[in-house]
């Protein structure tokens, strides 16, 4: 009798709490929403099925020298995995759209200032009374807004470590919610016959062009933000090794092999951040509202500059592609473009919005290293 109430005093369900018992069903939903309904499965399933194993009494690989904690240490306290994923983010990304049809540049622009009114509402509600933020809490959740997992997560591990599980799930959800939280928005700020706009064909990008813009890109935003330049470099050295024609098979290792397993132990070592201890507060609930405000916020910034860049230039541009600047690539660009197609069905707007997207990429680099910049 003496062994079976030791047995049972050491499990984990003896020793579960109510708050680990509630993370374990957060965490069972990020898998429910990641495999049934296919949100961000790379991330949502790695992250949930780390969230479990850090949610059980008496499992040690979260913790101390377990597998997850080495991994978090390793991976995201150093910023390395988010790095590395940016690199295979670049060499997966084509930046002709981009090139062919600049002016979205201005589109991936207005979208990051979601990233920016979420840090000034995040230290204003601070100065009130109603949230408890300091100005590097605050810098790392506004990053939610550009939509951009990796760079949500290493702006929070320099940033912010204690909020990293919180701000890595809100960034993820938002990100698989796009094609939900998108259309209202825009359906909102954009009329019919702006919806209807068909754009111009996009000219063809020579490959000395495409060649070039990595490099130029990286000296001119790095000389000028130093601290964007860990993020950026490793964008554009990933579209580098793609555009130069000379280094295939380590593009492809890039694009494939090396992305797969760093994402996989990305995922498990945010998830270890999951602990009831850690999310289950009140910084986590206002965490999600601001990064919704985030999100939000640049979705509408982006159609907006759209519909006036629409009255300024003598090319039609239909502002539903602003919205495609908040990165979420290229899931974004999809949802501009079957919005596009429901005004008209003639209306092609996938590889417009593209442009945008993938500035998006880039300006959520940016505000990145602004705010690592001011907030350090």
């Amino acid at each position: 009798m003496d062994l079976i109430r030791q047995i049972w005093i050491e499990s984990g369900i003896y020793q579960i709490s109510s708050g680990q018992i509630a993370m374990i069903a957060i965490c069972l939903l990020l898998l429910y929403l990641g495999i049934v309904k296919k949100f961000e499965p790379l991330l949502l399933v790695t992250i949930g099925f780390g969230g479990l194993l850090s949610n059980i009494p008496g499992v040690e690989i979260a913790t101390g020298n377990g597998l997850l904690h080495l991994a978090y240490v390793t991976g995201i306290e150093t910023g390395a995995f988010p790095l590395i994923i940016f690199m295979g983010v670049g060499a997966m990304t084509d930046f002709g759209p981009l090139l062919a049809n600049p002016k979205t540049l201005f589109l991936g622009a207005a979208a990051q200032f979601g990233i920016f009114a979420t840090l000034l509402g995040a230290l204003g509600l601070t100065e009130l009374g109603i949230m408890d933020f300091s100005l590097r809490e605050a810098a790392a959740i506004g990053i939610i807004g550009g939509a951009d997992g990796p760079t949500a997560i290493y702006v929070a591990g320099q940033l912010a470590p204690h909020l990293l599980g919180a701000i890595a799930v809100a960034a993820y959800s938002y990100m698989a919610l796009v094609p939900l939280i998108q259309p209202p928005i825009m359906r909102l700020l954009t009329t019919e016959a702006e919806r209807k706009i068909e754009m111009v064909q996009l000219r063809e990008v020579s490959k000395v062009e495409r060649v070039v813009f990595p490099l130029l890109l990286l000296l001119l935003v790095a000389l000028l933000l130093p601290s964007a330049a860990p993020l950026l470099g490793m964008l554009c050295f990933g579209n580098l090794m793609r555009e130069c024609g000379v280094v295939d098979r380590l593009s492809d290792t890039t694009q494939n092999s090396l992305i797969n397993i760093v994402t996989i132990f990305l995922g498990l070592a945010v998830g270890s951040k999951l602990s009831a201890e850690q999310f289950l507060d009140w910084s986590t609930l206002s965490i999600l509202l601001l990064g919704m405000v985030a999100f939000a916020i640049g979705t509408a910034c982006g159609l907006l500059m759209g519909k006036l860049l629409n009255k300024i230039t003598k090319t039609p541009i239909n502002p539903l592609i602003g919205a495609a600047g908040v990165s979420a690539v290229p899931m974004a660009a999809r949802v501009a473009n079957k919005v596009g197609m429901e005004a008209n069905p003639q209306n092609i707007l996938l590889m417009h919005a593209m442009g945008p997207n993938v500035a998006g990429v880039i300006g959520s680099a940016v505000a990145a290293g602004i705010m690592i910049m001011f907030a350090s």
